[in-house]
């Protein structure tokens, strides 16, 4: 279930910040802080940082309370968890046509955004014609928040970040 969290976070934000501005931005990298809370208010925090760019290369590197990466790259998503000396590779199944979602978004408020998605409302925040914040609910009914800080669009970002080459002793999982 936390694996279907990032997975679709991932695929979601990585795709409004290649659009954003809604077409000038080459690449977005930020700290980031999610929160995932549950029907009984059990929550779980989540920190670390993004690295995107518009080519579609992602990574989410979690840092607390467990270090992990999430890689996307084009149709594939590989988790990284180092504590537990292993990968995960997966196919994604579902395309997103961040344009037409951004198109469709409706203006709520001042700096706010709601845009729908496979069933889900997402709400985008923004600041200084920036995304400060997104947050929705799951098919599971877990809220997730994702706020953003130290922001930095179009800077230079090294493709090699994006490359993952497990180290000989972890054990690999292709689901």
């Amino acid at each position: 279930m936390v694996y279907k969290i990032l997975i679709v976070t991932s695929l979601f934000i990585s795709n409004v910040f290649a659009s954003i501005d809604f077409d000038k931005l080459k690449s977005f990298e930020a700290e980031f802080i999610q929160t995932v809370t549950n029907e009984s208010q059990k929550t779980i925090e989540y920190k670390g940082e993004v690295f995107i760019k518009s080519s579609g290369k992602v990574l989410w590197r979690y840092k607390t309370p467990i270090e992990k990466n999430v890689y996307i790259l084009g149709n594939i998503a590989i988790i990284d968890e180092p504590e537990l000396e292993q990968a995960i590779y997966t196919s994604l199944e579902k395309s997103i046509d961040i344009i037409k979602l951004l198109k469709d978004s409706k203006k709520i408020g001042d700096d706010l955004y709601k845009a729908k998605l496979y069933e889900v409302d997402y709400f985008i925040t923004l600041k200084d014609d920036k995304i400060s914040s997104l947050s929705y609910k799951d098919e599971l009914a877990n809220s997730i928040s994702i706020d953003f800080s130290k922001i930095k669009q179009n800077s230079e970002i090294s493709d090699s970040i994006f490359t993952f080459f497990p180290p000989d002793y972890y054990d690999i999982i292709k689901k």
